[in-house]
């Protein structure tokens, strides 16, 4: 049975993390990191594909869940003819160990529950070899070992690791799964109350440094906690995603691997983390930023892989018949070898705004951005595939200029601010005069009456709505109040926005290159939020906002995308590039 996105919550231990769905069963984890081959692919399949099923012996969806308050801890609790029995499922933050903790305990009644262990590594390719060995259930496979620890008595059947339990009122039986290289002897299994304990004191002092205390507060701490967890502990890499592959269109070929650090996602979960006060995150970014960079910052790719990988190479699983029978699956991504201008300015102003709150401006990083200005310098003129990272042709799109616009811009800022003899300001002046220029010429379309997609093309964007969210024009220049009010009008998705019409942009125009229909898009949705609140137009914005906050799951998370028509969150999932946008619309509201 495939689950809708609004099902699934997310564990993470800030190497990898999972999706539990709501009937128990851990459909997707990749060990030991985010871009690691999946040892549950379920999610990608079915419960042929490897899952983990904790549940009553019925089956059934749990009827009430949450995570525990300011954690990634997940109670969930299911009430059946027999009593009542609740799940606790987490993962403790990474020191050297990679450990799923899932304790069942009785509430009511006397329950019958069943474990289902079914586990395949490389994406479902691979089943493991299983045997006992002191107490533990070890399964290898080439380079993967994990080991089940658990109290319950656990035997073998249709290639799956079973156990029956019957809980009544304070029973409590803890399962550990244990993620260790096979030519390595298993670790000694957690203490799963210990593990417990620790881990929700690790996320509620991680919650409490939080400097946003604005009606929004329960929201935006949910999201920066899932903006944590998609975070590479050991480098401070950021991931857009932890998954693969989740159609932006169910049935259709929009299927995308996320889980790799794009720099325009992770600069904006910086600024976002930034904003409330998470300093630190920021300076371990621009340490895995400078080690990523290396040498040669005029090099600058799109994406990354969590320790700084620069080949990510694009293939399909044939074997995998993809979510909701949504093929190809991929894995790896082509993008890493586009030309995106935009991130330039992503990346100069994250920092910028890292400086102001206090991060320490090392010559070494100074140099570096130095270089990538200069870099964009010679290579701001020319086409760029974008944003939204078209696979047709490139052109000269809207949002790129004016983020070249944004990166020359903080860089004149912090030399006023901070000095430097050796900066050339006036011809950084020289050169935003020249972007500001360009763009106001030829991107604005008088027939239009607003800014559009790309260079002599009628066509709109959302991304255009960056234009007064970056300062690039006053919000109230009549150009901007036009372009905000077309924008949200031309591209409406029923109270939400489409990125750009699909249906112009499909492989026929050599513009998107991909077929099929998406649904809305959330972090266009907040950005027009923004965009409306700074015209002036706050009511609009504040019921806009309550709506996307109405689109969440009861775990609060949020997928890229959302289809009106069906209802459904859409992409990969959880979605950083919607739960920034979220935290910056609410300080927007709030006047942060």
């Amino acid at each position: 049975m495939t689950l809708p996105l609004e099902d699934y919550a997310m564990l993470s231990d800030l190497h990898t993390a999972a999706l539990v769905g709501r009937n128990g069963s851990i459909d997707w984890l990749c060990l030991p990191r985010f871009d690691s081959g999946a040892c549950f692919a379920a999610l990608l399949g079915d419960e042929r594909n490897d899952c983990w099923q904790i549940a009553p012996e019925g089956g059934g969806l749990a009827t009430r869940r949450r995570y525990r308050t300011d954690t990634l801890v997940l109670e969930q609790e299911w009430d059946t003819a027999e009593g009542t029995v609740r799940v606790v499922d987490l993962m403790p933050p990474s020191r050297g160990r990679h450990d799923v903790v899932r304790i069942v305990e009785g509430v009511s009644g006397r329950v019958r529950m069943h474990s289902e262990l079914r586990l395949r590594f490389d994406y479902g390719r691979s089943a493991p070899w299983v045997q006992r060995v002191d107490r533990q259930t070890i399964g290898v496979a080439g380079p993967d070992s994990v080991a089940l620890s658990t109290p319950a008595e656990t035997y073998g059947r249709d290639m799956a690791t079973h156990a029956d339990l019957e809980m009544g009122p304070g029973d409590r039986v803890p399962f550990v799964l244990t993620w260790f290289p096979s030519h390595q002897q298993p670790p000694r299994p957690a203490e799963a109350d210990r593990v417990l304990e620790l881990t929700e004191r690790y996320w509620r002092m991680w919650a409490a440094r939080c400097s946003y205390h604005g009606r929004y507060r329960d929201a935006v701490i949910r999201s920066l906690l899932t903006l944590k967890g998609l975070t590479y502990l050991p480098t401070g890499g950021i991931v857009a995603a932890p998954t693969t592959s989740l159609p932006e269109d169910l049935g259709g070929e929009r299927n995308w691997d996320y889980r790799f650090c794009w720099l325009r996602d992770a600069a904006i979960t910086l600024d976002a983390l930034v904003r409330c006060g998470y300093v630190a995150e920021a300076a371990a970014w621009r340490e895995w930023l400078l080690r990523a960079v290396g040498g040669t910052p005029d090099e600058l790719q799109v994406l990354y892989g969590v320790a700084g990988e620069r080949r990510l190479p694009e293939s399909e699983l044939p074997w995998l018949p993809g979510y909701a029978n949504s093929a190809p699956v991929r894995i790896g991504n082509a993008a890493a070898t586009q030309r995106q201008l935009d991130v330039y300015g992503e990346v100069l102003g994250a920092l910028a705004l890292a400086r102001e709150h206090g991060i320490r401006v090392r010559d070494e990083a100074w140099r570096k951005q130095k270089l990538m200005l200069e870099a964009l310098e010679g290579s701001w003129q020319q086409p760029d595939e974008g944003i939204w990272e078209v696979r047709g042709d490139p052109r000269h799109f809207t949002h790129s200029k004016v983020l070249a616009w944004v990166a020359v811009d903080r860089m004149i800022r912090t030399v006023e601010q901070r000095g430097d003899d050796e900066a050339p300001l006036e011809r950084w002046r020289r050169l935003r005069g020249d972007i500001h220029a360009q763009v106001c010429a030829k991107a604005w379309d008088a027939d239009v009456g607003a800014f559009t997609q790309s260079y002599g093309d009628p066509r709109l964007d959302a991304a255009v709505l960056q234009i007064p969210i970056v300062d690039f024009l006053p919000p109230d220049d009549p150009r901007v109040v036009a372009t905000v009010e077309a924008i949200r009008d031309g591209l409406d998705g029923g109270r939400l926005i489409h990125r750009y019409a699909t249906e112009e942009t499909d492989r026929a125009h050599g513009v998107d290159g991909v077929r099929g229909d998406e649904g809305a898009f959330l972090a266009c949705s907040f950005w027009l939020v923004q965009a409306l609140a700074r015209i002036g137009q706050r009511a609009e914005a504040g019921e806009r906002f309550e709506h996307l906050l109405s689109l969440r799951n009861d775990v609060g998370l949020l997928a890229e995308e959302y289809d009106v028509r069906a209802g459904r969150q859409v992409g990969n999932f959880p979605q950083a590039f919607s739960h920034v946008p979220l935290v910056t619309a609410a300080l927007e509201l709030d006047g942060g």
